[in-house]
Protein backbone atom coordinates (compact mmCIF):
# COMPACT_ATOMS: atom_id res chain seq x y z
CA UNK A 1 0.00 0.00 0.00
CA UNK A 2 1.19 3.55 -0.88
CA UNK A 3 0.63 5.45 2.27
CA UNK A 4 1.47 9.32 0.47
CA UNK A 5 -1.90 10.53 0.76
CA UNK A 6 -1.33 13.03 -2.68
CA UNK A 7 -2.10 10.78 -5.92
CA UNK A 8 0.17 12.50 -7.81
CA UNK A 9 2.75 11.53 -5.86
CA UNK A 10 1.35 8.17 -5.55
CA UNK A 11 1.43 7.64 -9.77
CA UNK A 12 5.06 9.08 -9.69
CA UNK A 13 6.17 6.68 -7.45
CA UNK A 14 4.11 3.65 -9.45
CA UNK A 15 5.99 5.28 -12.55
CA UNK A 16 9.12 4.89 -11.35
CA UNK A 17 8.91 1.45 -9.98
CA UNK A 18 7.89 0.45 -13.23
CA UNK A 19 10.64 1.99 -15.08
CA UNK A 20 12.85 0.69 -12.88
CA UNK A 21 11.46 -2.67 -13.48
CA UNK A 22 11.81 -2.57 -17.25
CA UNK A 23 15.25 -1.33 -17.22
CA UNK A 24 16.71 -4.56 -14.75
CA UNK A 25 14.95 -7.08 -16.52
CA UNK A 26 16.46 -5.55 -19.45
CA UNK A 27 19.82 -5.59 -17.79
CA UNK A 28 19.84 -9.10 -16.21
CA UNK A 29 18.18 -10.36 -20.02
CA UNK A 30 15.20 -11.47 -18.48
CA UNK A 31 13.57 -10.51 -21.75
CA UNK A 32 15.96 -12.93 -23.86
CA UNK A 33 14.62 -15.50 -25.75
CA UNK A 34 16.97 -18.09 -23.57
CA UNK A 35 18.20 -17.16 -20.43
CA UNK A 36 22.04 -17.15 -20.50
CA UNK A 37 22.33 -18.28 -23.75
CA UNK A 38 20.30 -21.09 -23.03
CA UNK A 39 16.74 -22.61 -24.48
CA UNK A 40 15.65 -22.21 -20.77
CA UNK A 41 13.38 -19.10 -19.75
CA UNK A 42 13.83 -17.50 -16.26
CA UNK A 43 11.37 -19.91 -14.48
CA UNK A 44 12.71 -22.91 -15.84
CA UNK A 45 15.96 -22.06 -14.86
CA UNK A 46 14.97 -21.17 -10.96
CA UNK A 47 13.16 -24.69 -11.14
CA UNK A 48 16.84 -26.27 -12.19
CA UNK A 49 17.95 -24.04 -9.44
CA UNK A 50 15.72 -25.44 -6.84
CA UNK A 51 15.55 -28.53 -7.74
CA UNK A 52 19.57 -28.83 -7.61
CA UNK A 53 19.52 -27.55 -3.51
CA UNK A 54 18.77 -31.25 -2.37
CA UNK A 55 18.72 -34.71 -3.39
CA UNK A 56 15.38 -34.80 -4.27
CA UNK A 57 12.11 -32.54 -3.86
CA UNK A 58 8.22 -32.85 -3.01
CA UNK A 59 6.40 -31.47 -6.32
CA UNK A 60 3.99 -29.06 -3.92
CA UNK A 61 7.12 -27.94 -1.78
CA UNK A 62 8.56 -26.74 -5.41
CA UNK A 63 5.29 -25.06 -5.97
CA UNK A 64 4.90 -23.35 -2.73
CA UNK A 65 8.52 -22.01 -2.75
CA UNK A 66 8.08 -20.58 -6.48
CA UNK A 67 4.47 -19.70 -5.81
CA UNK A 68 3.90 -21.42 -9.47
CA UNK A 69 0.45 -22.52 -10.82
CA UNK A 70 0.10 -26.00 -10.44
CA UNK A 71 -0.35 -26.87 -13.93
CA UNK A 72 2.45 -24.63 -15.79
CA UNK A 73 4.78 -26.53 -13.16
CA UNK A 74 3.00 -29.80 -14.56
CA UNK A 75 3.86 -28.80 -17.93
CA UNK A 76 7.65 -27.55 -17.62
CA UNK A 77 8.48 -30.43 -15.31
CA UNK A 78 6.85 -33.08 -17.77
CA UNK A 79 9.13 -31.35 -20.52
CA UNK A 80 11.92 -31.70 -18.23
CA UNK A 81 11.18 -35.13 -17.74
CA UNK A 82 11.10 -35.61 -21.97
CA UNK A 83 14.16 -34.12 -21.99
CA UNK A 84 15.60 -36.09 -19.75
CA UNK A 85 16.36 -33.51 -16.98
CA UNK A 86 14.65 -35.05 -13.97
CA UNK A 87 12.84 -38.35 -12.76
CA UNK A 88 10.02 -38.29 -11.04
CA UNK A 89 8.29 -41.17 -8.84
CA UNK A 90 5.73 -41.52 -5.77
CA UNK A 91 7.07 -40.52 -2.16
CA UNK A 92 7.94 -43.35 -0.23
CA UNK A 93 6.00 -41.91 2.77
CA UNK A 94 3.30 -40.33 1.03
CA UNK A 95 2.37 -42.09 -2.01
CA UNK A 96 -0.37 -39.32 -2.92
CA UNK A 97 3.16 -37.07 -3.21
CA UNK A 98 5.17 -36.88 -5.96
CA UNK A 99 8.87 -36.36 -5.88
CA UNK A 100 11.35 -35.02 -8.13
CA UNK A 101 15.12 -35.48 -8.99
CA UNK A 102 17.38 -34.01 -11.27
CA UNK A 103 19.17 -36.68 -13.32
CA UNK A 104 22.94 -36.77 -14.38
CA UNK A 105 22.06 -34.58 -17.40
CA UNK A 106 20.27 -32.51 -14.95
CA UNK A 107 22.95 -31.98 -13.03
CA UNK A 108 24.55 -30.50 -16.48
CA UNK A 109 22.51 -28.19 -17.31
CA UNK A 110 22.61 -26.43 -13.30
CA UNK A 111 25.90 -26.19 -13.71
CA UNK A 112 25.98 -24.72 -17.04
CA UNK A 113 23.49 -22.09 -16.03
CA UNK A 114 25.16 -21.51 -12.33
CA UNK A 115 28.50 -21.04 -14.41
CA UNK A 116 27.29 -18.51 -16.91
CA UNK A 117 24.73 -16.61 -14.15
CA UNK A 118 28.07 -16.37 -12.08
CA UNK A 119 30.35 -15.09 -14.97
CA UNK A 120 27.37 -12.93 -15.88
CA UNK A 121 27.27 -11.24 -12.53
CA UNK A 122 31.07 -11.22 -12.33
CA UNK A 123 31.45 -9.17 -15.46
CA UNK A 124 28.71 -6.78 -14.15
CA UNK A 125 30.32 -6.18 -10.85
CA UNK A 126 33.83 -6.07 -12.08
CA UNK A 127 32.33 -2.59 -14.35
CA UNK A 128 31.85 -0.74 -10.70
CA UNK A 129 34.49 0.87 -8.66
CA UNK A 130 34.12 -0.49 -5.25
CA UNK A 131 32.47 2.21 -4.05
CA UNK A 132 29.58 1.86 -6.58
CA UNK A 133 29.69 -2.09 -5.63
CA UNK A 134 29.12 -1.43 -2.12
CA UNK A 135 26.38 0.72 -3.08
CA UNK A 136 24.54 -0.98 -5.20
CA UNK A 137 24.93 -4.33 -2.81
CA UNK A 138 23.32 -2.31 -0.01
CA UNK A 139 20.48 -0.54 -2.32
CA UNK A 140 19.46 -4.62 -3.23
CA UNK A 141 20.06 -5.39 0.47
CA UNK A 142 17.50 -2.71 0.94
CA UNK A 143 14.92 -3.72 -1.34
CA UNK A 144 14.97 -7.25 -0.40
CA UNK A 145 14.51 -6.38 3.24
CA UNK A 146 11.57 -3.87 2.57
CA UNK A 147 9.75 -5.67 -0.46
CA UNK A 148 10.74 -9.39 1.81
CA UNK A 149 9.38 -8.18 4.91
CA UNK A 150 12.36 -8.87 6.97
CA UNK A 151 13.28 -7.51 9.96
CA UNK A 152 15.20 -4.16 10.07
CA UNK A 153 18.57 -4.98 11.13
CA UNK A 154 19.02 -4.17 15.32
CA UNK A 155 22.62 -3.97 15.64
CA UNK A 156 24.83 -0.86 14.95
CA UNK A 157 28.43 -0.30 15.77
CA UNK A 158 29.63 3.36 16.89
CA UNK A 159 33.61 3.94 15.14
CA UNK A 160 35.41 6.69 14.12
CA UNK A 161 35.19 9.18 11.44
CA UNK A 162 36.27 7.85 8.17
CA UNK A 163 37.10 9.76 4.36
CA UNK A 164 33.83 10.34 3.55
CA UNK A 165 32.37 10.50 6.41
CA UNK A 166 31.99 14.15 7.19
CA UNK A 167 30.93 15.13 3.80
CA UNK A 168 27.69 12.93 5.18
CA UNK A 169 27.39 14.60 8.39
CA UNK A 170 26.91 17.71 6.36
CA UNK A 171 24.83 16.11 3.70
CA UNK A 172 21.96 13.93 6.43
CA UNK A 173 22.26 17.36 8.54
CA UNK A 174 20.71 19.21 5.97
CA UNK A 175 18.36 17.06 4.05
CA UNK A 176 17.15 15.74 7.35
CA UNK A 177 16.34 19.15 8.85
CA UNK A 178 14.64 20.57 6.02
CA UNK A 179 12.25 17.17 5.67
CA UNK A 180 11.16 17.33 9.37
CA UNK A 181 11.38 21.02 10.41
CA UNK A 182 11.85 22.89 6.78
CA UNK A 183 15.05 24.33 7.95
CA UNK A 184 16.82 26.61 5.21
CA UNK A 185 20.14 26.29 3.71
CA UNK A 186 21.65 28.98 6.18
CA UNK A 187 21.54 25.67 8.64
CA UNK A 188 23.90 23.40 6.36
CA UNK A 189 26.30 26.26 6.24
CA UNK A 190 26.55 26.20 9.54
CA UNK A 191 26.93 22.37 9.56
CA UNK A 192 29.34 22.57 7.04
CA UNK A 193 31.21 25.01 9.19
CA UNK A 194 31.60 23.06 12.67
CA UNK A 195 32.60 20.42 10.65
CA UNK A 196 35.61 22.56 9.05
CA UNK A 197 36.50 23.94 11.90
CA UNK A 198 36.53 20.43 13.45
CA UNK A 199 38.66 18.84 11.02
CA UNK A 200 41.01 21.98 10.35
CA UNK A 201 41.40 22.64 14.17
CA UNK A 202 40.91 19.38 16.10
CA UNK A 203 43.24 19.22 19.22
CA UNK A 204 43.35 15.47 18.98
CA UNK A 205 43.45 14.77 23.14
CA UNK A 206 40.56 17.31 23.72
CA UNK A 207 38.19 16.63 20.71
CA UNK A 208 36.63 13.66 19.19
CA UNK A 209 34.16 12.66 16.40
CA UNK A 210 32.01 9.38 16.19
CA UNK A 211 29.80 7.94 13.49
CA UNK A 212 26.93 4.88 14.04
CA UNK A 213 27.02 2.57 11.27
CA UNK A 214 24.38 0.12 10.46
CA UNK A 215 24.45 -2.74 7.88
CA UNK A 216 27.92 -0.81 6.60
CA UNK A 217 26.37 2.59 6.32
CA UNK A 218 26.24 5.77 8.49
CA UNK A 219 23.02 6.65 10.78
CA UNK A 220 24.18 8.63 13.56
CA UNK A 221 26.72 11.10 15.02
CA UNK A 222 28.05 13.44 17.49
CA UNK A 223 31.09 15.41 18.19
CA UNK A 224 33.24 16.49 21.39
CA UNK A 225 34.90 19.97 20.88
CA UNK A 226 36.38 22.40 23.24
CA UNK A 227 34.29 24.93 24.47
CA UNK A 228 36.93 26.33 26.66
CA UNK A 229 39.51 24.57 28.97
CA UNK A 230 37.20 23.35 31.65
CA UNK A 231 34.22 22.78 29.18
CA UNK A 232 33.88 20.80 26.45
CA UNK A 233 30.62 20.79 24.21
CA UNK A 234 28.53 18.16 22.80
CA UNK A 235 27.68 19.16 19.03
CA UNK A 236 26.05 17.36 15.50
CA UNK A 237 24.02 14.27 17.71
CA UNK A 238 22.01 13.23 14.61
CA UNK A 239 20.16 9.80 14.16
CA UNK A 240 19.08 8.96 10.82
CA UNK A 241 15.26 8.03 10.46
CA UNK A 242 15.86 3.89 9.91
CA UNK A 243 18.01 3.88 13.26
CA UNK A 244 15.75 5.40 15.90
CA UNK A 245 14.16 3.46 18.34
CA UNK A 246 17.08 1.16 18.92
CA UNK A 247 19.40 3.70 21.20
CA UNK A 248 21.46 5.03 18.85
CA UNK A 249 21.42 8.41 20.20
CA UNK A 250 21.65 7.33 23.53
CA UNK A 251 25.20 5.38 22.77
CA UNK A 252 26.49 8.36 20.87
CA UNK A 253 25.86 10.82 23.30
CA UNK A 254 27.54 8.08 25.86
CA UNK A 255 30.55 7.79 23.97
CA UNK A 256 30.83 11.52 24.29
CA UNK A 257 30.52 12.04 27.98
CA UNK A 258 32.95 9.01 28.71
CA UNK A 259 35.50 10.72 26.30
CA UNK A 260 34.89 14.22 27.63
CA UNK A 261 35.94 13.07 31.36
CA UNK A 262 39.01 11.28 29.99
CA UNK A 263 39.92 14.10 28.35
CA UNK A 264 39.65 16.20 32.05
CA UNK A 265 36.53 18.59 31.29
CA UNK A 266 34.96 19.24 34.80
CA UNK A 267 31.43 19.96 32.57
CA UNK A 268 30.07 19.64 29.11
CA UNK A 269 27.31 21.79 27.78
CA UNK A 270 25.24 21.57 24.37
CA UNK A 271 22.72 24.19 22.18
CA UNK A 272 20.06 22.88 20.66
CA UNK A 273 16.33 24.15 19.87
CA UNK A 274 12.79 23.26 21.73
CA UNK A 275 11.19 21.61 18.85
CA UNK A 276 14.17 18.98 19.11
CA UNK A 277 11.80 17.03 21.22
CA UNK A 278 13.64 13.79 20.81
CA UNK A 279 16.60 15.04 21.38
CA UNK A 280 15.79 16.86 24.28
CA UNK A 281 14.56 13.25 26.13
CA UNK A 282 18.14 11.51 25.01
CA UNK A 283 19.57 14.57 26.39
CA UNK A 284 17.73 14.62 29.73
CA UNK A 285 18.13 10.50 30.46
CA UNK A 286 22.13 11.65 30.14
CA UNK A 287 22.00 13.77 33.55
CA UNK A 288 21.59 17.24 31.19
CA UNK A 289 19.56 20.29 32.75
CA UNK A 290 18.31 22.88 30.81
CA UNK A 291 19.78 25.98 32.26
CA UNK A 292 18.65 29.03 29.69
CA UNK A 293 16.35 29.44 26.86
CA UNK A 294 15.99 32.27 24.43
CA UNK A 295 14.22 33.10 21.50
CA UNK A 296 16.11 33.86 17.88
CA UNK A 297 15.28 33.74 13.99
CA UNK A 298 17.41 31.48 12.50
CA UNK A 299 17.29 28.64 9.18
CA UNK A 300 13.59 30.27 8.43
CA UNK A 301 11.75 29.97 11.86
CA UNK A 302 11.48 31.40 14.68
CA UNK A 303 12.61 29.42 17.50
CA UNK A 304 13.58 28.88 21.16
CA UNK A 305 17.30 27.94 21.40
CA UNK A 306 18.33 25.77 24.73
CA UNK A 307 21.66 25.93 26.68
CA UNK A 308 21.93 22.09 28.52
CA UNK A 309 24.77 21.91 30.65
CA UNK A 310 25.96 18.44 33.18
CA UNK A 311 28.77 17.92 35.48
CA UNK A 312 31.44 15.44 34.49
Amino acid sequence: MLHDHRPEQRDEAVMALRTFNRFYTTVIGVLNEGLLDTPYSLTEARIVFELAQRPVTEVVELRRSLELDPGYLSRILSRFEVDGLISRERSVKDGRRQIVRLTDQGQSVFGLLDARSAEEKRKLLDALTGEDRQRLLQAMSTIRAILGGLPRSQSFVIRSPEPGDYGWVVQRHGVLYAEEYGWDGSFEALVARIVADYVNEREEKRENAWIAEMDGVPVGCVFCVQRDLHTAQLRLLLVDPKARGMGVGSRLVEECLRFAKRAGYEAIMLWTNDVLVDARRIYERAGFALVEEEKHHSFGHDLVGQNWWRTL
